[in-house]
């Protein structure tokens, strides 16, 4: 890891030192989200979108073509400046003050007068909720499935503003040079050909027809509400914010969805940013914190309503709010907390609450709004103010270390981006961030959200998880009608019983998900017919007997296989069928054994290939457990020895026992074969193939003589062929060992596939 002090003087160096600032006046002959369009498919390019006409939705940003980006997880901070990255280990604020520091515009002797406003150079990004953990000491029970970054930031070349209110549009470059050269000439002309290129061509999207899945059931969502109601009766706390997380299917254009649901739903605090491998789409109404030289504010929300669909209930729904004492009671609190964490980085006697609880009316809903503004002190700045706010109250309740503590013991997931901050951060004493509240972050082929409320005494735990529903139902119903046609849900049959595969469970106290007590069987299936069912079965009820030392189940598992071949649509191709059977945790009778059956279409390994047949490499990890004489669940040796193969650019690896002599592959039995013998490698532990004894058979028929022995590896080469097998492939020749070939195979494999698939 490389110091950051270290790191900032290369940084420096790379990244250029900023001379000035270009402007100019330029024309926009298409929508700001057009314009913008242009931009969204480039990585680091960031869109914030002020919707609606109130005070705080002035200006429509677009910040693109980063030269820095800065991005960590934790500790673990990344700068990527020019082609160059650096990874070192550092608290993520003070890397953010630094860089913001480094390039700070204070020395060029411009005033705020003399910059664009409100962002004329500056980081554009996010940062997570999950940051908290950086600013105090908080237990990390909830699981971080997504493993993004807890902060993402670009330095844009290319800064777009179009005043709303003033109807012009400006384009700001930070000027940089190193080298001795300026950057400016190539960062407008890389400008100019985007604006002059064709406008890129109009996407689409679409998510699961099944729609979105929650990572909770609504009666365990309740009752983490009813423990949050007990946690407050005794005194911890006086309000928390409870969120569930949503996931769903997502093909096609993120900025496609984000175009949509701002031209559906504009609010103030619109966001969409690409950071190349995710994207970040947020439809916020609420700004976090506000800085314009020494002014800072923010704008707490809390109470929400639904607008009518009549004038009258439109007006009934919004006095309802004004005059609701648990939404004003949660507001207040929320104030009063905002005004405490502002004040510590602000001028004593400077904090104020300039209004209070006022009603905001937006396209679906009504919010209570207040404002509370303070001056800042002279020896602080806009990192100072995030690390004595954040994450923001509003959205984790009061107090707030003791509410973040119970969030992490309820809500499952780490919440990441949901709840956190978006938005910019200037060299030049100005900042917007809002909290990232209605929020999706799209990722490898899924999209995520989360909606939360906040939860105190008298809340209605169901009236509660409604209100999830109703804040998330923008984002969810903007999938309504784009359902992608999928194929038929996967089921498995478990335990009896043919379920959906998303569903099917084993109980985490069995002894098969614990120590991988269980074993399984793999049966190719063509055309519904299971090839070597009989010898499949004999050998598992063989282990049954061996590992759980009870008689094994009276089932027609050729019928079972069929319902589970019907149920996935496999009838008309070549399946690969799972039998797994797990030891459950009892001891005694009744045994709660797990049974499963599970099926996937198949294609065979030589299928994609140009070559026919398989390379293997010798894995350099012996293998010897008793174990290897089933197909035991406890498989992890053989799955990294693939795993390790491919990263060598081999098919498969080879085993080999303590003794350096030969056993199998990480997936098959090895056939070795000179003139008119078989050889089977002998191994102490080694599972008999049903595939390698079908073929031995008919190898036997056709006047091949079989025989055990005793290989090494380098004996392979003193043979005409060798072949691999299994049940699903059958027998595929060995091209080469460890890169170095092997004598040219006959075509005898294809005859005994033909003979036995």
């Amino acid at each position: 890891m490389i110091r950051i002090k270290l790191t900032m003087d290369e940084i420096k160096k790379i990244a250029g030192q900023i001379t000035g600032i270009h402007r100019e006046r330029i024309s926009l002959n298409e929508s700001f989200l057009d314009f913008s369009a242009r931009f969204a498919s480039m990585p680091g390019t960031t869109v914030l979108m002020s919707g609606g006409d109130l005070d705080c939705a002035r200006y429509h940003i677009l910040g693109a073509k980063p030269w820095l980006t800065l991005s960590g997880i934790s500790r673990s901070m990344t700068i990527t400046a020019g082609d160059q990255t650096f990874d070192f280990e550092a608290d993520p604020f003070d890397t953010l003050c630094m860089i913001l520091k480094t390039f700070s515009l204070s020395g060029l002797n411009l005033g705020q007068s003399d910059l664009p406003k409100p962002v004329a150079a500056g980081l554009f990004g996010y940062l997570t909720y999950d940051l908290k953990d950086c600013l105090e000491k908080l237990p990390r029970t909830a699981v971080d499935r997504l493993r993004l970054p807890h902060l993402y930031f670009v330095a844009p070349s290319i800064i777009v503003v179009h005043d709303k209110s003033a109807g012009s549009t400006q384009l700001s470059m930070p000027e940089r040079i190193f080298s001795g050269l300026s950057n400016l000439d190539d960062d407008l002309a890389a400008f100019r050909r985007i604006l002059s290129a064709k406008p890129p061509e109009k996407e689409g999207f679409s998510g699961d027809a099944g729609g979105f899945r929650s990572n909770f059931t609504k009666p365990v969502y309740i009752d983490a509400i009813e423990k949050i109601k007990e946690y407050i009766a005794a005194g911890h706390v006086y309000q928390v914010n409870m969120s569930q997380r949503f996931e769903m299917d997502f093909e096609g254009s993120t900025f496609s969805l984000f175009k949509t649901l701002y031209n559906d739903n504009p609010a103030p605090f619109f966001a969409y940013i690409n950071t190349g491998n995710h994207q970040i789409v947020s439809t916020s109404p609420e700004r976090f914190l506000l800085r314009t030289g020494e002014r800072v504010e923010t704008r707490p929300i809390k109470g929400t309503r639904p607008r009518g669909k009549t004038p009258a209930e439109d007006e009934k729904l919004g006095q309802e709010l004004m005059q609701s004492v648990k939404d004003d009671a949660e507001l207040s609190m929320i104030v009063d907390l905002l005004r405490n964490d502002i004040g510590k980085v602000c001028k004593a006697g400077s904090v104020r609450v300039a209004e209070h609880k006022r009603l905001e009316a937006y396209q679906n809903v009504y919010h209570l709004v207040s404002i509370v503004e303070g001056k800042l002190a002279r020896d602080r700045d806009s990192v100072d103010l995030l690390k004595a706010t954040f994450p923001g109250g509003s959205i984790t309740g009061c107090p707030k270390i003791r509410t973040m503590e119970i969030i992490d013991e309820l809500e499952p997931d780490r919440r990441h981006i949901y709840t956190g901050s978006i938005g910019y951060i200037s060299f030049h004493d100005t900042m917007d961030m809002s909290i990232a509240i209605r929020t999706a972050t799209i990722y490898n082929g899924k999209i995520f959200f989360s909606v939360g409320g906040g939860i105190v005494f008298d809340s209605d735990p169901l009236d509660e998880y409604e209100e999830t529903l109703h804040k998330g139902r923008t984002l969810m119903e903007v999938f309504k009608g784009k359902g992608k046609k999928s194929a038929k849900k996967n089921h498995v049959w478990i335990n009896g019983a043919l379920e959906p595969l998303d569903q099917a469970c084993v109980p985490v106290a069995d002894q098969g998900f614990q120590y991988g007590y269980g074993f399984f069987e793999t049966i190719r299936v063509d055309r519904g017919n299971p090839k070597h069912l009989k010898a499949h079965v004999d050998r598992f009820y063989q282990t049954w007997k061996h590992l759980f030392s009870d008689n094994p189940p009276d089932l027609t598992w050729d019928e079972i296989i069929n319902q589970v071949i019907v149920q996935n649509s496999l009838v008309d191709e070549t399946a690969a069928v799972k039998m797994v059977a797990t030891s459950g945790d009892r001891e005694a009778p009744p045994f709660n054994h797990t049974l499963v059956v599970i099926a996937r279409p198949y294609t065979h390994r030589l299928a994609d290939k140009k070559e026919q047949g398989l390379n293997l490499a010798i894995y350099p990890h012996p293998r010897q457990t008793p174990l290897a004489d089933h197909k035991t669940l406890n498989y992890l040796y053989y799955f990294l020895a693939g795993k390790w193969a491919k990263a060598q650019k081999a098919d498969e690896a080879l085993i080999l026992n303590p003794d350096n002599t030969v056993s199998e592959t990480n997936t098959a039995n090895i056939l070795l074969i000179k003139n008119n013998t078989v050889i089977k490698p002998a191994s102490p532990h080694v599972l008999p193939g049903i595939m390698e004894t079908v073929v031995g058979k008919l190898l036997a028929e056709w006047g091949f003589r079989i025989e055990n022995r005793t290989v090494r590896p380098e004996d392979l080469f003193d043979f005409d062929q060798v072949m691999i097998t299994n049940s699903l492939m059958g027998a595929v020749p060995v091209l080469s060992i460890d890169g170095k070939k092997l004598p040219e195979p006959s075509d005898l494999w294809i005859k005994i596939n033909k003979a036995i698939l």
